[in-house]
Parts: C-alpha cells; structure tokens; sequence
C-alpha cells in the first residue's frame, strides 16, 4: 500500500468501527426497552430507596482500587510503574472509555505510563492484553462455579464456548512463550520493517518488551497474585451491584440478590466485549435486563434498575475526569489516537 493511503484506509477503518459501534448500541438499545413500559420504568426510579447508593458506591471505588493493583502486579517486580500513576493512568482510561466510542481509554492508559513512568509501551500493551484475558477467564468461571445456584441460563453453552476458546489461547500463548521466549513474537512482526520507519532492531526490542509484559502469564507467582485479585475485583463489583439491587423491590430475598448481583457483572462485562458507543450505552442496559430476567424480575424494573447502575457507574469517573486526564478531552483523544497509529 502506498504510504500517502495509509492515514485514509486508517480513517475508513475508524469510521466504520464507530458507525458498526452505534449500530450495536441501537440494536440493543431496542432489545432493552421492547417489553419495558417507560412509565414504570421511572415509577422504578423513583421508588428505589436511594440509601442503597452509598455502599454501592463505596464497593464500586474499592472495586476500582483492586483493579489498579491488579494491574500493577502484572508487571515484573524490576519495572513495575509507580502505584499513583497506575492508578492514575486507570482512571484516565476509565474516563476516556466512558466519552469515547471503541474504548480508546486502554490505549491511553498505555501512552500514560510510557510518558509518566518511563514504562515501555509494549510492556504495557502486554500487560493491558493480559488482564482483559484474565477478566474473561475469571468471569467464566465465576459464572460456571456459581452455576448449580443460578436458574437455568439460555446462554450457558455459548458461555462454555467461549470459555474453552480463551483457555486454549492462555495455554498456547504460556507455552509458547515460555518455550520460545520473544523469538516468535520477533518472527511475527519482522516483515512490518519493511512497510514501516521502524527499523528491525527497534522492531526487536518491542517484541522483547512485550514479552516482559507477559510477566503476568509466564511468572507461575505473579499469575497466582494477579488472577486472585481479578477474581477479588469481580466479586466485590458482584457486591456493589447487589447493594443497588437491595434498594428496588424486585422481590428476590438476600441469596438471590447477591446471585442476580453476580450474574449482572458476568452478562455486562461479557457484552462488552462487543464494539459500541461511548459508556456501551445500551450494550449495558440490555445485558443488565437479560441478567435479571433469568431471576424473574420485570423488564421494567430491570430496566430502571439498569439506568440507575449505568449512572453509578458513570458519573463518578466524569467527575475525576479534571483530576486524572492529561489535558483536555479533545486534547487527549486526539493524542490517543496518534499514539494507536
């Protein structure tokens, strides 16, 4: 390709990814509001008992917290960045993901460390790679070891798919690497010198980098020590949303709560994984409705549950948005995207 096409194909490519991420968001936008009735939708709204807003948000920010030491003990212990500027550079990406189509925030907390800590970008790359494996995985199998409690899922088989596909892809990628070290990764990428500036030496050493960045896979300690927090994450975010859910009348007693809590952290976060507009509007909220339907609760309700969480898990990043981003939104966007090309 010649290069002067380069940055349209780019754009093309973009522009296409946003139109296919709204389009996502319309299409389960319907599928969350098709049986709700708007009206009780804000009747469920306004009814909730707004007390249950404070542990959940404080279960919210611990879950947060956990996160950002999860994702620091991804790093080798000889370049492991700074603890404030992981978690910065986190809630950077929080913030970013939650105004930006196609979650550029996971490419911004990467420029964030490189700037801030010196931290390469391919071992941070890498680390961002293996944590969103690990939250797959561990998500799946929270859903799997919960199973014999929960009622009957439509989409367990899918789950059970789509969980055997990523355990084959950590198992080859562990033993891959731990065989061949960095040479695979350098075979891989050695024909981009040729359409790229970089030269091969450079091209090298970030295959290198992005190896120790696979610290988290290849260190039998640091997986045990990363994956354990991932699961600590997922189950005190499972808490938070079972918090919310006590304060709408959805009729579930203490045990079904806490399990429809859980359910609604596996079916949003799995859904996400789906391109979609800024915050998954609508991606959220039709996960969340589908979640507690196997429970039994109203769409509606549901619904107006849904909105509320979005809103919990929204708003409090927007107002750190001052605090933690680099600059200006449109600032940052527009470095973002400069540091993906």
């Amino acid at each position: 390709m010649d290069p002067a096409e380069r940055p349209v194909s780019r754009r093309r490519l973009h522009g296409a990814l946003v139109a296919l991420g709204f389009a996502v968001t319309i299409v389960f936008g319907y599928l969350a509001v098709r049986d709700a009735h708007l009206s009780e939708v804000w009747d469920g709204v306004r009814e909730m008992n707004a007390w249950w807003l404070a542990p959940a948000f404080a279960l919210l920010a611990l879950c947060v917290l956990l996160r950002a030491v999860r994702w620091a003990a991804l790093f080798a212990p000889e370049t492991r960045p700074p603890f404030r500027i992981v978690l910065r550079a986190l809630l950077a990406a929080y913030v970013v993901n939650n105004l930006l189509p196609l979650r550029p925030g996971e490419v911004l907390r990467v420029v964030m460390l490189k700037r801030q800590a010196a931290t390469s970008a391919a071992e941070a790359g890498a680390t961002v790679i293996v944590e969103r494996a690990y939250d797959v995985l561990a998500l799946l199998l929270l859903l799997f070891v919960a199973t014999p409690f929960l009622p009957e899922l439509t989409w367990l088989s899918a789950a059970g798919a789509f969980a055997a596909v990523v355990v084959v892809g950590l198992g080859t990628a562990i033993a891959v690497v731990g065989v061949w070290g960095e040479r695979p990764l350098i075979w891989a990428i050695r024909p981009i010198a040729r359409f790229s500036p970089v030269t091969e030496a450079r091209l090298e050493q970030i295959a290198r980098n992005a190896v120790a960045g696979m610290a988290g896979l290849r260190r039998p300690r640091l997986a045990a020590t990363a994956f354990t927090w991932t699961i600590l994450s997922w189950l005190v975010l499972a808490l938070s949303n079972a918090a919310l859910l006590a304060g709408f009348d959805t009729g579930l007693d203490g045990s079904d709560t806490l399990l429809a809590g859980l359910l609604v952290v596996v079916a949003t976060n799995l859904a996400m994984v789906l391109p979609s507009s800024p915050a998954a509007l609508g991606v959220f909220e039709a996960a969340t409705v589908v979640a507690l339907k196997a429970f039994g609760v109203d769409d509606s309700l549901a619904l107006s549950y849904a909105l509320v969480l979005h809103a919990l898990n929204l708003f409090p990043y927007l107002a750190c948005a001052p605090f933690v981003l680099p600059g200006s939104l449109r600032r940052v966007a527009s470095t973002t995207l400069e540091e993906a090309r």
